[in-house]
């Protein structure tokens, strides 16, 4: 008996140490104002609440742990228009328990630079970028951005870009893209209409995320506004808006496990 508790005892140690092992990186944008129609108009922006609450909650109840990380270390903004009741399909709850994290999770509101995700990057096994206007702001001018999406194709590690995150994949030279040829979706050229003139009311100066990333040499497909579409190709999972949650979800944890089982010991090494 007391063998048999030794080793239950020694399996869920292990268990715990290969979950705290196991850390996604999340990569917030810390802007907070949006310059529309050339600056003649200012619009709060931030992260989306649900493209990234939804993305966080899944990967801790599959037992992950997760870090954040913003430019220069400071707490990301919320978008006010996430807060709305339309993207939360009426799930008011959900929607109260990811406002009082963001107000009250002592790692959400002390975030690492950017800078410091760079030197710790092989301590992850994941990357996951919420959506948002706010990373058109900020993450698409950040010279830490190519280098941490660079990593993660290299060593195959599962990456998650939500909405307009994938926009993100145009900060890396064509000439040095990994993920060119990739399958790859984001907010579509009609919701981005949608939003223009319908949420913003205004233009932002970067936008036409589809025409750029074909542009660029991936292959981009998308489904009507509101649909609940995300595709992988190989380590990379991209979603379209935030009523994609689910099919982001269940695309990202399946990446997860493919590589967990292809590298079952995690190598903390550099590239």
């Amino acid at each position: 008996m007391k063998i048999r508790i030794l080793l239950l005892t020694i399996l869920l140690l292990s268990q715990t140490v290969s979950a705290q092992n196991n850390k996604i990186l999340f990569v917030m944008s810390a802007a907070d104002t949006l310059e529309l129609n050339n600056g003649k108009k200012l619009r709060q922006t931030g992260v989306f609440l649900n493209e990234f609450y939804l993305a966080y909650k899944s990967v801790i109840q599959a037992g992950y742990t997760v870090d954040f990380a913003t430019p220069n270390g400071i707490t990301a903004t919320i978008d006010n228009q996430s807060s709305n009741a339309k993207y939360w399909k009426n799930n008011l709850e959900m929607k109260d328990e990811a406002l009082l994290f963001t107000q009250t999770d002592c790692l959400f509101n002390n975030p690492k630079t950017l800078e410091k995700a760079v030197e710790t990057k092989a301590d992850y096994i994941g990357l996951v970028i919420p959506g948002g206007q706010g990373l058109m702001v900020d993450l698409t001018n950040d010279a830490n951005i190519p280098i941490l999406l660079t990593h993660f194709a290299k060593t195959k590690k599962p990456t998650g870009l939500i909405c307009h995150a994938p926009s993100l994949l145009l900060t890396i030279p064509m000439a040095e893209n990994p993920y060119i040829g990739f399958e790859v979706n984001s907010v579509s050229p009609l919701e981005e209409f949608i939003i223009e003139h319908f949420i913003m009311k205004g233009k932002p100066k970067n936008r036409k995320i589809a025409q750029q990333l074909k542009k660029m040499g991936l292959k981009y497909k998308h489904k009507l506004p509101k649909s609940n579409f995300s595709i992988k190709d190989r380590n990379l999972v991209t979603s379209q808006n935030p009523f994609s949650g689910a099919a982001f979800n269940t695309l990202y944890l399946e990446a997860l496990t493919e590589y967990l089982n292809e590298n079952p010991v995690t190598k903390n090494t550099p590239e």
